[in-house]
């Protein structure tokens, strides 16, 4: 039996993970939960789970909740930074679902890790600014790292039993996106409602609105590289609309090995939760003749329209700080159109502006640790705050 603390609780993946809990008592028990704000759900979680210990952003937040929960629950409700290194380094837990939205994710991991847990990793952005700590220290402390992502739990499969040396190229698909096909004029008068209409996938707006940039390949290409070894230049994005292939491999035989699946991340959950088994099957089974199995198209990505794929390229090739830099004016970007304070293009100009200013700064840096990640971050939000 895993037992579990997640880390995001009340978003996209920690709800799905806790219906993978809930349809399998048996395998799984829910220690700790960690949310932002959503109490109301966050409180049905925990009479549902009965964990030991909750978090959540503020000690407003925290008193609310407490003054919600009745008298036979016993769970231990904390708040801030330190209530969410708490759910993350629970001793009675084994196993830490990271499903925070941005760098928040990282201290948490790291600290998870330091404390021996094993970690199922929904949250890319703690490899893409902390790959170059984080792996090493996973290696150090004999932990699993285990992808959840959906492209990089297609990936792993995929790898599964295969020697690294043999491994040619990695092929992660893309959607598209809502913008596919579409031109550079076509961006200049996005609406919200158009970047979160995504054809295939639901998931959170950071996430939709990365997805519609572009950006998530961007960022997955570099979490690909800290995951399986590989140099980004050896990591291609395939757009593939119907979303049934969830990525490729390709041997230095020439041999394509495929995962394929239906677009839910219910599977990636399981598979990344059960291993080294698999679990039963929580989906409908996977049909090859139904209506987008029909006709798998696959095409390159426009890096002319979508210019984030090509930085993130970029800023991959350089290593080190960059990634950080350029995750972290993305995120600043991201969450201003989301709130209606800057336009969609804004958040691509304002990610080439900061990685432009800051690169001299942090060329001569060659410390990579969780402070100094974090100070470059915050150093990168300010600039991205100052040029919206």
């Amino acid at each position: 039996m895993r037992k579990l603390s997640i880390l995001g609780s009340t978003g996209s993946i920690g709800t799905q993970t806790l219906e993978v809990c809930r349809n399998n008592p048996e395998d799984f028990e829910v220690k700790g939960l960690c949310c932002g704000s959503n109490i109301d759900l966050l409180y049905k979680q925990i009479i549902e789970f009965k964990p030991e210990v909750v978090s959540v952003d503020s000690e407003q937040k925290a008193s609310e909740l407490k003054a919600m929960l009745p008298s036979d629950i016993n769970t231990q409700v904390l708040a801030g930074h330190e209530g969410t290194l708490a759910v993350a380094t629970l001793e009675s837990a084994d196993t830490v679902v990271g499903a925070m939205v941005g760098i928040s994710g990282l201290e948490p991991t790291y600290n998870a890790i330091l404390r021996g847990k094993d970690i199922a990793l929904a949250n890319k952005e703690t490899l893409v600014t902390g790959g170059d700590v984080i792996m090493p220290l996973v290696k150090e402390k004999g932990v699993s790292l285990l992808p959840v992502d959906s492209e990089h739990c297609a990936i792993w499969q995929c790898l599964w039993g295969e020697k690294q040396e043999n491994l040619d190229r990695i092929l992660i698909t893309a959607s598209g996106g809502p913008f596919r096909g579409k031109s550079r004029s076509d961006l200049e008068n996005v609406t919200l409602e158009n970047a979160l209409a995504h054809p295939t996938w639901k998931m959170g707006g950071k996430v939709t609105i990365d997805s519609s940039t572009m950006m998530n390949k961007g960022l997955e290409i570099i979490e690909a590289h800290h995951l399986f070894g590989v140099d980004v230049d050896h990591v291609d994005v395939v757009v593939h609309p119907q979303s049934v292939i969830h990525s490729m491999i390709r041997m230095r035989d020439g041999s394509v090995l495929a995962q394929m699946g239906k677009p839910s991340m219910i599977l990636p959950i399981m598979v990344a939760l059960y291993y080294p088994e698999r679990g039963p099957r929580l989906l409908e089974e996977f049909d090859p003749f139904c209506a987008g199995c029909n006709d798998l198209t696959f095409e390159k990505c426009d890096t002319d329209v979508f210019r984030l794929l090509k930085l993130a390229y970029d800023c991959g090739r350089e290593g080190g700080l960059m990634p950080t830099v350029m995750n972290a004016a993305n995120e600043v970007a991201v969450f201003s159109f989301l709130d209606g304070k800057s336009g969609y293009l804004d958040i691509e100009r304002t990610v080439y502006d900061v990685c432009d200013k800051m690169s001299s700064e942090i060329s001569g840096i060659k410390d990579m640790d969780i402070d100094t990640i974090l100070k470059i971050d915050k150093e990168s939000r300010i600039r991205a705050g100052e040029i919206l």
